[in-house]
């Protein structure tokens, strides 16, 4: 074993760790040495916004002791940022197994640091934490959670005073802060516990009353109130909100996938608790089918990513991808809003830069301005903020299934994005079509415009070496054509330089750094390469687009756009 990593498993085996601990690092050293240079090999980094990881003994690993520490240096760097002011902390958690405990951890070293903390009573959806930050008016707050990961991963999601996830340079700052203490018995655990007080009944009706707010059109509810909507929490936190937020809004007609609607940290029913996943979304389909629902809608097990399934243009039951369902809300909320009067000279949207930039044609055609920023709804939050008093902000979104409606939550949301997706289906009911149609209907108008991703998963240490040998492949010898058409600009946002591969000439690029390489093509092409920042895997997202003058051309028209990203994924030999 590198002697860094002996090192490192030496300081846990003398050091102030809890027997069980260290009786499990003596049986990984005889059983699994392997495992156990993963669980030390490094230290478990902020990625966006906080901590993922398996959950295990290890500096590499969510246990008591890194989340712990990072709780340490987060209360270290709060007293440094405020001085003598008090400082409060909401804390919440999803369904994962660990997740109380982590919270609790959580919420007592805050305490034992002198800060006050609000602990929700049980398990919540991430953004209503967010919603709870700003509403209490907290200096920051903490999720335990690993959002969409497999059942062995954990996480811990930090948030700063207007409810968005850590940005430069407070990220950062608590990584150096972390980084500082040089022993877990730095790590105040115990001693504050008069701190911490419980929330939940009162701010769960906050919520509620501010995502009913959201409603655009009440009217068409009450016409479709008994809209057959099915709906699944995948084994996760939206069962505490989404039925009483459908219900707030006036559906009377809501069916609970049953299999999935108890929280279990071990995921039963599902290999991946993913709304993305279509066999996450299996049971669900089922039973839509099987009552002739007019809309299918998962959540995740923090309920801030939803996953729709409608009926298409032939009747057959379908999932839609995380692009189309940003570019129906996004139009809905743009349309619905100039229609009924509330629209605003300065209204703005925002996007990612691997978001379908359809979203950019619906916000021009409607001469809204659409911002893109890089991929992370942190970063919605960072512009939100950066825009308040000055813009109106409407809606944002990404393709990994995430929308944020509104300016009192400040991460993604399914919550909300479930009660306006099935307001949305309401409202096409009640022109006689469905969301399928509806999104056909965008396509002639706007654009068809076809989105893929592809990750591709690289574990352990070798795993980190391979991603970043790719990303520097194509960084330094970019393509010269893909599928037959020549790329004509790479941007290049770790090195902030966009570049005209045609005429040599080169401009900045004004976004915070990040490791994201885009090859625009000759055709219209949209491809990019990004690591992802909370998982072994490096993503590649495929966007093309032609003209669609009818609706009796969709399939033709489809199925020539799918052949697009088939012959551009052979080209670059990634399956």
């Amino acid at each position: 074993m590198d002697a860094s990593i002996q090192a490192k498993v030496n300081e846990w085996l003398n050091g102030s760790y809890d027997e069980a601990t260290k009786e499990e690092i003596k049986r990984l050293e005889k059983d699994s040495p392997d495992e156990l240079a993963d669980a030390f090999y490094r230290n478990l980094e902020f990625g966006t916004g906080g901590l993922r990881g398996i959950m295990g003994v290890g500096t590499n690993r969510m246990n008591k002791y890194t989340v712990g520490m990072a709780t340490q240096g987060f209360a270290n760097y709060l007293r440094k940022t405020y001085g003598d002011k008090p400082v409060k902390v909401a804390i919440g958690h999803d369904s994962r197994n660990n997740s109380r405990f982590f919270a609790e951890t959580t919420a007592n070293v805050f305490a034992a640091n002198g800060i006050e903390v609000f602990l929700f009573e049980a398990l919540r959806p991430t953004p209503e934490l967010s919603f709870a930050i700003r509403t209490l008016g907290c200096q920051a707050g903490v999720v335990c959670t690993a959002s969409h990961n497999p059942k062995e991963y954990n996480g811990y999601k930090a948030y700063w005073s207007d409810g968005g996830q850590l940005v430069p340079p407070h990220d950062k700052n608590v990584i150096r802060e972390v980084e500082a203490i040089s022993s877990v018995a730095d790590v105040k655990f115990t001693g504050g516990e008069s701190r911490i007080s419980i929330i939940g009944k009162d701010t769960d009706e906050a919520y509620i009353k501010m995502v009913k707010g959201l409603s655009v059109y009440p009217e068409v509810i009450s016409k479709q109130h008994d809209l057959k909507i099915v709906y699944t929490p995948i084994h996760g936190t939206g069962i505490t909100l989404v039925p009483d937020v459908l219900k707030a809004y006036g559906f009377t007609n809501v069916s609970i996938v049953e299999e999935q609607a108890t929280p279990d940290g071990n995921f039963p029913t599902v290999a991946y608790p993913n709304p993305e996943e279509s066999e996450a979304m299996s049971i669900g389909l089922k039973k839509a089918k099987s009552i002739d629902a007019d809309i299918l809608a998962g959540t995740d097990p923090d309920a801030d990513r939803v996953g729709v399934g409608v009926k298409n243009h032939k009747g057959e039951w379908v999932l839609m991808n995380g692009n189309q369902t940003a570019v129906l809300a996004f139009a809905y909320a743009i349309e619905a809003r100039k229609k009924k009067g509330l629209a605003q000279p300065n209204d703005m949207v925002i996007k990612t830069i691997v978001t379908s930039e359809m979203i950019d044609e619906v916000a021009r055609q409607n001469e809204i301005t659409c911002y893109n920023v890089l991929t992370g709804f942190k970063w919605i939050a960072e512009l939100l903020k950066e825009k308040e008093g000055k813009e109106n902000y409407v809606i944002g979104g990404e393709e990994s299934f995430g929308l944020m409606i509104g300016d009192q939550v400040r991460d993604k949301d399914a919550v909300a994005a479930v009660a306006l997706l099935c307001e949305m289906a309401a409202y096409e009911k009640e022109q006689g079509r469905t969301l399928y149609d509806k999104l056909i209907e965008l396509y002639i108008q706007y654009g068809f415009y076809l989105e893929h991703l592809i990750s591709i998963t690289k574990k352990g240490m070798r795993g980190q070496e391979e991603i970043a040998e790719m990303m520097q492949g194509y960084r330094n010898n970019p393509p010269a054509a893909i599928n037959g058409s020549p790329v004509v600009q790479l941007l290049d946002y770790q090195l902030q330089v966009g570049k005209n591969l045609k005429t040599g000439e080169s401009w900045d690029i004004t976004l915070p750094k990040s490791n994201v390489l885009q090859f625009i093509l000759e055709d219209g092409t949209k491809i990019s390469a990004r690591p992802s920042g909370t998982e072994p895997k490096i993503k590649f997202y495929f966007s093309v687009n032609t003209k669609l003058a009818a609706k009796d051309q969709f399939d033709a028209t489809y199925a020539e756009l799918e052949n697009r990203i088939k012959g551009i994924i052979t080209d670059m030999k990634l399956k």
